[in-house]
């Protein structure tokens, strides 16, 4: 064991590994020396300043390792990890009203009225939403004027839906020059949150409305990796397809990191919960984490793949994994037949991703 002294705060950094697993490995503490203090100190010591600063999220997964031991990222570079902290950095904050609906989705007190009350000081969101809801898809009886009537029509889950989904799809490049197809992996993610929220039913420890978050957002490392390194992602796309192979061990490969580590590490700095961050970071088999949220999204993934529900770089389809199969009833076959007809629910991705 090799204590780090973290210079001018007092703080030593117990820089131990533990036993290694899919090799995978910490950083070394002298890459993180002068980067780690903010977050570490705040984790520690409970501080609680504003993470807009420039401590970055990466920092966050190795130096709290003793918090969330199983978020470790791959062994890279210094420059790598810098260069992923940065994007990371870079990349816009959700809206504050959105922020707040992810609270009330948290809050099991919370009404339809404090729902409205939130979503009518963010006009962008308001007008999008009415845009939805006024949509031959829908079919209401009559022109839908705000979104009190909105939420009496559609539900309340349908309207948080709606809005997470507006916060998306708003930080989306326009264009890259990865190739990347954003808006084939919009449809994807729609329809994987979806697909997730219903498999959620079949658990005991999995909220629908988590398991919908976590299924939006679980492939948005790749829109960080196409806008700050769209040359090596492309490569990565490219290398997954000619050989059939999952994108997430090619950009391993091609990069020295995937989407799943660089979506944890944003999410992390939108202060999503620990679970939710955990669901994203440990999605695929390699590194897979036994939870019932984590079987609800890999299982929800897998199944738009096999349907085609939009496409998001990855040619692999992976089989359920034993711990999988017992957690939501049966075979990657047999959960799609056994959830019917699942077109309704992919229409309205299509309806979704038009916002």
């Amino acid at each position: 064991m090799k204590d780090q002294h973290l210079g001018g705060t007092g703080l030593r950094l117990n820089c131990k590994e533990q036993q290694p697993q899919q090799n995978l490995s910490i950083v070394p503490c002298t890459t993180i020396r002068a980067a780690c203090v903010p977050t570490l100190a705040r984790k520690i010591k409970g501080f609680h300043e504003d993470r807009n600063d420039s401590s970055n999220a990466l920092w966050y997964f190795v130096s709290a390792s003793r918090h969330f031991p199983s978020l470790r990222p791959t062994s890279m570079s210094p420059e790598l990890s810098q260069k992923l902290t940065s994007a990371v950095d870079a990349m816009p904050a959700f809206p504050k009203s959105v922020q707040r609906i992810l609270e009330l989705t948290r809050d099991v007190n919370s009404t339809p009225r404090d729902l409205v009350e939130v979503i009518d000081k963010d006009p962008v969101v308001t007008v999008k939403i009415l845009k939805v809801v006024n949509s031959a898809y829908y079919s209401l009886p009559r022109q839908i004027t705000s979104v009190g009537h909105a939420v009496v029509y559609l539900g309340f889950n349908t309207i948080k839906n709606l809005a997470l989904s507006i916060a998306a799809i708003g930080m989306l490049p326009k264009d890259n020059a990865s190739g990347f197809d954003v808006q084939q992996y919009l449809l994807h993610s729609l329809a994987t949150a979806g697909v997730a929220k219903q498999l959620a039913s079949r658990v005991n420890d999995a909220d629908p409305m988590d398991c919908f978050i976590a299924g939006l957002l679980h492939d948005f490392g790749k829109v960080v990796f196409a806008q700050i390194m769209p040359n090596e992602f492309r490569a990565a796309l490219l290398y997954s397809k000619e050989h059939t192979s999952s994108l997430h061990a090619a950009l391993q490969e091609n990069i020295g990191a995937d989407h799943a580590l660089v979506g944890a590490m944003l999410v992390e700095k939108w202060r999503f919960a620990p679970h939710l961050i955990e669901t994203i970071r440990h999605q695929y088999v390699a590194e897979f984490k036994d939870t019932d949220m984590i079987a609800c999204v890999f299982g929800a993934n897998q199944i738009c793949k096999k349907l085609n529900f939009g496409f998001a770089g990855n040619y692999c389809i992976d089989e359920f994994p034993a711990s999988v199969q017992k957690r939501l009833g049966g075979s990657l076959e047999e959960v799609i037949a056994s959830l019917g007809d699942l077109a309704p629910l992919f229409e309205e991705a299509k309806i979704f991703a038009k916002i």
